[in-house]
């Protein structure tokens, strides 16, 4: 009669023993179990190989159904999904393109207030000390200054598309300020 390596107890039927009996572990060179993890021992429990077997050949094989959260077969093991969902990827130039149309959609200024308020301040100081301005007075420069950025990148954006390009260079900026007068 065939002998088993851990137990050296005749087995019944032809059939493999049960994974253990009280006192004994798990050995990982036994007969069925090289190479595979997630078997429990002795002392883990005692539900039967066979049920662990397949449950970690689910694991193995259908991992998909298993991740899409569909559940396992009666019987085996489901793997949980631990890994956050992935976020879909974009075409180059959509987010652009989405940016571009909601930016014109709307009026409100683009500059942030204090900050160009702070840069208005300082501007001011170099030629006069100690002056005072309105808030309306700082919100129409600020109005003025955003109108003339945009009209300033809209021609230079001309520039590179005429270049066949649709990234906008120093030299664009440059042939827009030699061309208009109104530039310093």
């Amino acid at each position: 009669m065939a002998r088993t390596k851990s137990t050296g107890k005749k087995s019944t039927s032809g059939k493999r023993p049960h994974k253990g009996t009280k006192g004994q572990k798990g050995r990982k060179g036994q007969k069925g179990q090289k190479g595979q993890k997630g078997h429990k021992t002795a002392r883990e429990g005692q539900k039967g190989h066979k049920t662990a077997q397949k449950g970690h050949k689910t694991a193995q094989k259908g991992h998909k159904t298993a991740q899409k959260g569909q559940k396992a077969r009666k019987g085996h093991k489901a793997v949980k999904q631990t890994a956050a969902k992935k976020q879909r990827k974009t075409k180059p130039g959509t987010v652009a393109v989405r940016e571009i149309k909601k930016f014109q959609k709307s009026t409100e200024l683009l500059l942030r207030k204090l900050p160009f308020q702070r840069l208005v301040r300082e501007i001011a100081q170099e030629h006069k000390a100690d002056l005072r301005f309105q808030t309306a007075a700082i919100a129409a420069l600020q109005e003025a200054t955003e109108a003339f950025i945009v009209d300033v990148l809209e021609d230079t954006n001309l520039c590179a598309l005429h270049a066949k390009r649709v990234t906008i260079m120093r030299s664009d900026l440059d042939l827009v300020r030699k061309i208009r007068t109104d530039l310093l």
